[in-house]
C-alpha cells in the first residue's frame, strides 16, 4: 500500500478541499496522511479515513510561522517514510520538494490558488519576490501538477511549461436522481456564505440593500466583521440584514437550499482573484440556487455552458439592478434553478475525484 503525504499550513479541521481528496484517496486504497499545524483555538481532530497529524509551531502568524513550519515539515518528512508527497500550495512546496529529492520520492504540487498573485502577497514585494524565486526554482522541476482552475492550469503551464491539470473544489453529488420540477424557494431572502474579509464586495451588497426589498442573511466571519455590522447600523439596515456568525459546514446546506439568490461577487485584486472559482459557486449550484456573480472568465466559462447565475460588474448600482432582476423575473429566476440542477451533474466531486484518482496512479506507478 503507498503511503501519501499530503501537507497543509491550516490546522485541518475546515478545510473542506483536502478532507475530499483525502478521503477519496484512502477509498482507493492509499495509506493517507494529512499533515497540518495546531493552533492556540484549534478544535480535535474529527474521526477519519485517512490519519492526521498536527505539527506544534511557537508563531501563529507572520515570517517566522513560515520560516518555523517549513523546518518543521523538512524534519517530519525527512525522518517518516512516504512513497508520495503532496505540497498544498506554495508554502509548503520547498520542504516537501527537498526531502523528496533526498529520498528520491516523487512530489506532487496542488496548487489551491495563484499564490504568487493574492492580495496578502501582492502588497508586500519582498515577500512576494521571496514566495517567486521559491516558485521558479521548484515548479519547473516537477512532473505532477494541478490546481483549482482552468485558467490558473494556462497560466502555469505559460510561464513554466510544466503541465497542470485541473481538480475543481465541488460537491459531493448527493441527490443523483433530478426531478422534473425546479426546486421551489419557500423564503425570499439573498444569501452571502464565505468569509467577510477584503476583496468580497460586501460593502458594496450592504450599500446596495437599500434599494432591494428583500432580507439579505451574511454567514461567515472575518477581518471586516466589526466594520461590516458598523455599516449596517450606520445605513439603518439591522431590519433587513442578518448576521449569523460561522455556521459549521455540515449546517449550512439548509440554509443554502432556503435561500432565494446568492451572492458571489469579488473584487480583481489580483490574478488569483480574477482567476479563481469560489467554493460558494459550486455551493450555490448544487443547492439549485441562483446567483449574483462576477464576470471573471471561469465564471463566464461556466454561465456560458449552464447559465447559472446573473453576470454583474462590482458596482453598487449594478448589484441593486442584478438582484431587482432576479426578484422580480419568475421566468429567469425558474430557468436558472433548471440550469444548476443540469450544471450539478457536470461540476461535483465523484467526476472530480476520478481525475484526482488518475494523476496518482501515474505518480505510483513510477
Amino acid at each position: 500500500m503507498k503511503k501519501i503525504i499530503l501537507t497543509i499550513t491550516n490546522d485541518i479541521t475546515y478545510d473542506q478541499r483536502m478532507h475530499k481528496i483525502a478521503t477519496s484517496l484512502a477509498n482507493a486504497g492509499y495509506d493517507v496522511l494529512l499533515l497540518g499545524r495546531n493552533r492556540k483555538h484549534s478544535l480535535p481532530l474529527k474521526p477519519a479515513i485517512y490519519k492526521q497529524h498536527r505539527l506544534n509551531c511557537f508563531f501563529d502568524n507572520g515570517k517566522f510561522f513560515y520560516i518555523e513550519f517549513n523546518i518543521r515539515l523538512f524534519f517530519y518528512l525527512l525522518f517518516n517514510a512516504f512513497d508520495i508527497v503532496n505540497a498544498i500550495d506554495l508554502d509548503t512546496i520547498l520542504p516537501c520538494y527537498l526531502v523528496s529529492r533526498i529520498k528520491s520520492k516523487p512530489c506532487v504540487y496542488d496548487a489551491h490558488e495563484y499564490f504568487t498573485e493574492v492580495p496578502e502577497v501582492i502588497n508586500r514585494p519582498i515577500t512576494q519576490k521571496i514566495w517567486q524565486v521559491i516558485e521558479q526554482f521548484i515548479v519547473p522541476k516537477l512532473k505532477h501538477c494541478y490546481t483549482v482552475s482552468d485558467s490558473i492550469a494556462q497560466l502555469f503551464e505559460a510561464k513554466y511549461h510544466t503541465r497542470f491539470q485541473t481538480i475543481r473544489n465541488v460537491p459531493y453529488l448527493i441527490d443523483q436522481h433530478l426531478s422534473a420540477e425546479p426546486t421551489i424557494h419557500q423564503e425570499r431572502y439573498i444569501l452571502y456564505q464565505g468569509a467577510l474579509n477584503k476583496g468580497r464586495g460586501l460593502a458594496q451588497l450592504i450599500e446596495a440593500m437599500q434599494w432591494v426589498d428583500c432580507k439579505l442573511i451574511l454567514v461567515g466571519e472575518g477581518d471586516l466583521s466589526e466594520a461590516l455590522r458598523m455599516q449596517v447600523q450606520t445605513l439603518q439596515l439591522q431590519d433587513k440584514i442578518i448576521f449569523k456568525g460561522f455556521i459549521a459546514p455540515e449546517n449550512l446546506n439548509p440554509i443554502t437550499q432556503s435561500a432565494y439568490i446568492g451572492i458571489n461577487v469579488s473584487e480583481n485584486l489580483g490574478l488569483s482573484y480574477y482567476y479563481s472559482l469560489n467554493n460558494k459557486c459550486f455551493d450555490y449550484i448544487h443547492a439549485e440556487l441562483p446567483s449574483i456573480t462576477n464576470n471573471f472568465p471561469e465564471y463566464q466559462q461556466i454561465n456560458s455552458k449552464h447559465e447559472v447565475a446573473v453576470m454583474c460588474e462590482l458596482t453598487t448600482q449594478n448589484i441593486v439592478q442584478s438582484i431587482n432582476l432576479l426578484l422580480n423575473d419568475a421566468q429567469l429566476h425558474a430557468r436558472l434553478v433548471a440550469n444548476c440542477k443540469a450544471a450539478k451533474m457536470e461540476y461535483n466531486w465523484q467526476i472530480e475525484s476520478q481525475k484526482l484518482l488518475a494523476i496518482y496512479r501515474s505518480v505510483a506507478a513510477i
